[in-house]
């Protein structure tokens, strides 16, 4: 499956926008996750690549190339754009017994994807995972947390900014309930991925996680208050 790319309608001149290169997995990818929902709402001449892909763990997406072609378009975009993001969102496969990632390894993995964003001349920015749907005694699942607590720490070991994803998705599924939560599912039963409304609710959450840590980024992303005012609610909305 292709990447996707996305070009903004340009309002000002590309040296003074940001560009976002996302990486991960199925959870950010095209059809499925929430990285074409956050493209979607660029403007003002950002542009972004979702490079994400499904299956990906922080080691196999270094072994299949796409880690050295996410930082090799940083090393082409930051003369034109100003400044390169890279979102990191790993997490839902490296926690599989098959990958053979310990915790240890994914942290060290991402700290090393932080650093070599840097030297490129990008500005990273770890993402903990997307939560899974999925409910137990009324409540989300929190099967995710040790990979959670693990992105943060790299943040902090690295000197990386990071967007708590996990702890707002889950906190937004609890608020609307396993019902409503079955509607964001891309198939019958699937409690992982995003169907295409999904995405961009998901997208919204993860530009409005972005704007708090970077007001300076308004102007780059597109409005959506019916969106964020329900995430924020704690409301349903598709």
């Amino acid at each position: 499956m292709k990447p996707t790319i996305l070009l903004a309608a340009t309002t000002s001149l590309a040296t003074a926008a940001p560009y976002f290169v996302l990486t991960g997995d199925s959870t950010t990818a095209v059809n499925g996750g929430w990285g074409d929902g956050f493209l979607s709402f660029l403007q003002g001449g950002a542009a972004g690549w979702n490079t994400a892909k499904s299956g990906a763990t922080t080691a196999s997406f270094r072994a299949q190339g796409l880690w050295d072609g996410a930082v090799r378009r940083v090393r082409e975009k930051v003369g034109e754009y100003k400044p390169v993001f890279v979102t990191i969102q790993f997490g839902h496969n490296d926690q599989k017994e098959a990958a053979g990632i310990s915790l240890d390894q994914f942290q060290r993995n991402l700290e090393d994807m932080v650093r070599e964003v840097a030297g490129a001349g990008g500005v990273p920015i770890l993402i903990t995972s997307l939560t899974r749907r999925t409910f137990s005694g009324g409540s989300v699942v929190r099967n995710l947390e040790n990979e959670r607590q693990r992105t943060i720490a790299a943040a902090a070991a690295a000197g990386a900014q990071y967007l708590d994803l996990n702890a707002k998705s889950t906190d937004y599924i609890n608020a609307v309930g396993d019902a409503d939560g079955r509607r964001y599912d891309l198939a019958q039963g699937d409690r992982t991925h995003l169907n295409k409304a999904a995405e961009v609710v998901f997208g919204r959450m993860v530009a409005d996680l972005l704007l708090e840590k970077k007001g300076e980024l308004r102007a780059f992303l597109r409005d959506n208050s019916t969106i964020s005012d329900a995430i924020r609610d704690g409301r349903f909305v598709i």
